[in-house]
């Protein structure tokens, strides 16, 4: 006699089979999805947590700036003697007991549970308005600026530019191998240096000797003595072309970076390579020295902004958040911060030092930009390669003016590239240099 075996219950074939089945069981009892119910909140909050980590604090500027939004929460229950709240209740009513009973539990005040900023359209009206409050910022006003000079001389591309610290002259190096000198105030043409073999992309004049020192495609560094008008020493060591040059402010320090992916620091007396600064694995296109940390902060076409250990020769932080090659830099003379330029939306970035933290976009200029510049009032330059300039005020973020570089007579329409600029020495005038070979004085 054979023996049957028993049948299996059914409510664990159900709950197994219930994400397949619902359709087919979804009358047999509402609590059988009832675990369902709670594994989908659980693989919300999930997904939440590691999408929006990254996001759910502001950066230390804004954080400063933020107000109060929405309902406080408690500190704790209430002191002797302070009111205590009440819970409204009531007795049965006539009619719907049941929503009678709803609408008494809605009046219902419960302290150890704030209001949820969200629970009426008035509240999240009120929490909007308040924080949108919190986070405009009014620039500051700065005057318009506008070209009044315009400079022939060159007969290739002005790549670079800069001005002594007198603010008396100031110096070009351009695709025509020539660097020239001109009066700050007149525009006249004082002098021009040869001895480059191929476009000159870096200069820097010593504010603590008469040195002029430049550098160029032709993977030569020359430091060029002002007195005698003559190079007196040659800086050996890049394998491409030298794209960029900066001064220690305080120390005999010359640093250079180019198309060899790396960034190079000589010691400006003995010629001597003190340090190989690598890491980038792409052009490094800018270089900017400070007398604090981060001393030296390059900015690569691999997208990315170092900040550099001067004494180890070693990255302290890299910023990774540009999607285009980072082509300028700019350090704000007196604010202890730097912005970085690129290509694409949002492709303006400031940072602060010396940690690297993002403070916030100059959105607006959709180009490639080449060049960026700021003075001691908070107005930032920046230029791209189709002609386009935008004036931002610095400490928002806000453009306040935009211009279009109008092609010289004679040059193509394609010429309206700004490769360079910088301000005085007193931050009341704008020197840029472009690729219709002239040089403009905007005030």
């Amino acid at each position: 006699m054979s023996t049957e075996a028993p049948i299996p219950p059914l409510n664990p074939l159900l709950r197994t089979s219930a994400k397949r089945t619902r359709d087919i069981f979804a009358s047999a009892s509402d609590d059988i999805f009832a675990e369902e119910e709670r594994s989908t909140k659980l693989r919300l909050s999930v997904k939440i947590q590691n999408e929006y980590k990254d996001f759910q604090t502001l950066p230390a500027a804004l954080l400063a700036q933020q107000g109060a939004v929405g309902p406080l929460r408690p500190q704790g229950p209430s002191a002797p003697g302070q009111p205590q709240p009440r819970l409204i209740t009531a007795g049965p009513a006539s009619g719907d007991g049941s929503k009678t009973q709803s609408l008494i539990n809605s009046l219902a005040v419960i302290p150890a549970t704030p209001q949820s900023t969200f629970s009426s359209r008035s509240s999240l009206s009120s929490a909007l308005a308040l924080h949108k409050q919190t986070q405009t910022i009014k620039p500051q006003y700065h005057p318009p600026w506008k070209l009044i000079r315009v400079i022939s001389g060159h007969l290739g591309w002005v790549r670079s530019v800069a001005v002594e610290p007198a603010n008396k002259w100031f110096a070009t190096g351009a695709g025509d191998r020539v660097i020239k000198i001109w009066d700050l105030a007149s525009g006249e043409l004082r002098l021009s240096l040869t001895g480059h073999i191929s476009t000159v992309r870096g200069l820097a004049v010593s504010s603590r000797h008469p040195y002029l020192f430049s550098c160029g495609e032709d993977k030569m560094v020359k430091c060029w003595d002002l007195e005698s008008n003559k190079v007196i020493r040659h800086y050996h060591g890049h394998l491409s072309g030298v794209y960029s040059l900066s001064l220690h402010p305080t120390l005999d320090i010359l640093v250079t970076s180019g198309r060899d992916a790396s960034a190079r620091v000589w010691d400006m007396r003995t010629k001597a390579q003190i340090h190989v600064l690598s890491g980038h694995t792409a052009t490094v296109a800018d270089v900017k020295c400070q007398d604090s940390d981060p001393q030296v902060i390059t900015a690569s076409m691999d997208s990315t902004v170092r900040l550099w250990d001067l004494a180890a020769g070693k990255t302290m932080v890299q910023l990774t958040h540009h999607k285009k090659s980072v082509r300028a830099l700019t350090i704000h003379p007196t604010e202890f911060s730097f912005a970085s330029g690129s290509a694409g939306g949002n492709n303006i970035k400031k940072w602060k030092c010396p940690e690297g933290a993002f403070i916030h976009n100059f959105s607006g200029h959709n180009a490639i930009i080449n060049t960026l510049s700021v003075n001691a009032d908070g107005v930032m330059f920046s230029g791209g390669d189709n002609g386009s300039m935008n004036l931002w005020d610095y400490a928002t973020g806000t453009s306040f003016q935009t211009m279009e570089d109008l092609p010289q007579p004679g040059s193509l329409e394609a010429e309206a590239g700004i490769f360079c600029s910088t301000f005085d020495q007193t931050g009341t005038r704008l020197i840029t240099g472009g690729a219709d070979k002239t040089i403009k004085v905007i005030p």
